[in-house]
């Protein structure tokens, strides 16, 4: 079924004029557009980088390989099994992949969603939509193919969530209820495969509605098992106190939407560092993923500790182990309802390069030290710089002379 079908012929005719990086006469007749850029396409979606995806009825590799040849681009053999690959230029990637079955129609049946299993033939300007998928689009519905389709690879599951919120779709009733009952089969998939959806959704304006969703209908618990309820509402208050964050003029590099995801994934995890940091290893998460996210656990405590707000020593300390990693420990504080007016104060001290307690600037090396005093290497010189460290902040002592009399005075003379 065709819906407004002229008018996107015209569309997906022109983006492929606009687009393809080579002469359509390269590819066979029968060759066809399919997947997230037909899609896209139709709902007028613009990309700022190509990728296109292209079905042909045999060796999909070879040709692959000889455009990239012709227009010296990259190439890659994504999958040698399924003969598919991908040509990369400057600009955006095209994928090439044997057609699967006898003809496009099967090839389409073999696909997870209405909307992503429609196909445009480039040489005959038609489109091939054989479950309405245009339809859904216009609508605004993911709806599956089949229940097999997404037993077939279960990131189908989580990937319906994702596109839903890239999209701003709704997942319709049947899939919904499919998706629920099959929902632990997505413990079969590899990690980094379910962390990249997820990923997505972290990062995402709408990511905290659509992970709730897939929490309630059971995708997350069961990879994570300290998620809860509550922890997972807390989403939506890391959204807001992200945007507080910004209301204040706070502008740092740390928070970005990379790395606003590890606020946002320090929910899914056991509130013990340690038993965080062996999940997420677990879950082939990046050791800077696992810094983040672990620092945002052992830390955040801190905030509460008696006498916290005055005790510049206790202060110092907190900024030494969080470092670069504070503004989005603030976020994450202030979503758990830490105090405010704490939250702004160390925010003001870590947002001036020139504050002496969240960036203190040794005032001695241990080489001064040891030279100074002939002491040789050992755990006293790091007590000795920490100490110095202290004095300084406390304004003991001001400079490198005050900080030699002060280490002569306190523990050399003595």
């Amino acid at each position: 079924m065709n819906i407004n079908s002229e008018f996107n012929l015209n569309l997906l005719s022109q983006f492929i004029i606009d687009n393809l990086p080579f002469p359509l006469s390269l590819l066979p007749d029968n060759c066809y557009l399919v997947g997230g850029a037909v899609r896209d396409v139709l709902l007028n979606r613009k990309r700022d980088y190509i990728d296109l995806d292209f079905v042909v009825p045999h060796n999909a590799i070879k040709l692959a390989k000889k455009i990239a040849n012709l227009y010296h681009a990259g190439f890659v053999v994504l999958d040698f099994d399924r003969n598919i690959a991908r040509v990369v230029f400057p600009h955006g990637t095209i994928d090439l992949a044997n057609q699967e079955g006898d003809s496009i129609y099967t090839d389409l049946a073999r696909r997870d969603y209405t909307i992503n299993s429609i196909a445009y033939s480039c040489k005959d300007n038609e489109i091939i939509d054989p479950f309405e998928g245009q339809k859904d689009i216009k609508e605004g519905i993911m709806r599956m193919i089949s229940c097999k389709n997404l037993e077939d690879d279960p990131l189908r599951l989580l990937r319906a969530y994702r596109q839903g919120c890239q999209l701003n779709f709704t997942i319709e009733d049947k899939t919904r209820s499919t998706i629920q009952e099959l929902a632990s089969q997505l413990t079969t998939v590899a990690p980094e495969r379910v962390n990249t959806e997820l990923g997505y959704m972290f990062a995402h304006e709408r990511g905290s509605y659509w992970l709730i969703s897939a929490f309630e209908d059971g995708l997350l618990s069961i990879r994570h098992p300290y998620l809860t309820a509550d922890k997972i509402n807390y989403l939506p208050l890391i959204d807001n106190a992200s945007q507080w964050l910004k209301a204040k003029g706070c502008q740092f590099e740390s928070i970005t939407p990379s790395y606003l995801q590890n606020v946002k994934l320090a929910c899914f995890t056991d509130n013990n560092p340690e038993n965080a940091e062996k999940e997420l290893i677990n879950l082939k998460y990046s050791r800077q993923d696992i810094k983040t996210v672990t620092t945002i656990l052992k830390y955040t405590p801190h905030l509460l500790k008696h006498n916290f707000a005055s005790d510049l020593t206790q202060q110092y300390f907190f900024f030494r182990g969080v470092g670069d990693i504070f503004p989005l420990l603030a976020i994450f504080a202030y979503a758990h309802s830490i105090d405010e007016n704490l939250i702004i104060m160390l925010l003001d001290r870590y947002g001036d390069d020139n504050d002496i307690v969240a960036h203190s600037e040794p005032l001695l090396s241990g080489k001064e030290i040891m030279e100074a005093f002939n002491i040789p290497p050992s755990p006293l010189i790091g007590k000795l710089l920490t100490d110095i460290q202290i004095a300084y902040i406390h304004g003991e002592i001001n400079d490198k002379n005050s900080a030699l009399q002060w280490i002569y005075k306190n523990l050399i003379k003595t």
